[in-house]
């Protein structure tokens, strides 16, 4: 008899995270189509095989959000992971992972709202976006991704609070 795999005995899945600032140091989050109750998120996905994360962030960025205007400003050092609980290890990615360990970005939006397209590949995860104030992402998140949003904001608050600082500085 085969033993029973614990979930601690699972990988973590690879992906990339991105905290879009708008000019005004709102970040961008969407609506998740498939979440009950209702879960707003930052654009994240997958990393594919031999991808760079750098890439692997801008191109999840265009395809759940059509957005192509973007650069990278900031990162996080170290991967962040979160665990899946435990209704959903079965049916997230086929039960092959405990969850999933992100390379973070921090990108600057240097388009207009209307480039965003959340349809962009026919094939849409969001169904509404709004920009907001980064500490309200934790409340907006799923409970088992909340302290890797926390996270996020621990160690972005101060990048954001001086670029909103920059920004309303008269001739800026």
């Amino acid at each position: 008899m085969t033993p029973k795999k614990d979930h601690n005995d699972l990988p973590y899945r690879l992906g990339v995270g991105v905290l879009l600032l708008n000019r005004d140091g709102h970040v961008f989050t969407a609506r998740r189509i498939d979440t009950e109750p209702e879960a707003w998120q930052m654009p994240q996905g997958g990393i594919d095989k031999d991808e760079d994360p750098r890439a692997a962030a801008l191109r999840e960025l265009e395809e759940e959000t059509g957005i192509t205007q973007a650069e990278i400003i900031d990162e996080t050092q170290d991967w962040l992971a979160y665990d899946l609980p435990k209704d959903l290890r079965k049916k997230v990615w086929k039960g092959r992972f405990r969850g999933q360990k992100q390379k973070w970005y921090v990108m600057r939006f240097t388009g207009k709202d209307e480039d965003i397209d959340l349809n962009h590949t026919g094939h849409p995860e969001f169904n509404a976006w709004k920009w907001i104030d980064i500490e309200e992402l934790p409340r907006l998140i799923v409970p088992f991704k909340r302290p890797l949003y926390e996270a996020l904001v621990d160690r972005f608050l101060p990048l954001v609070r001086r670029m909103q600082r920059e920004r309303s500085v008269p001739g800026s």
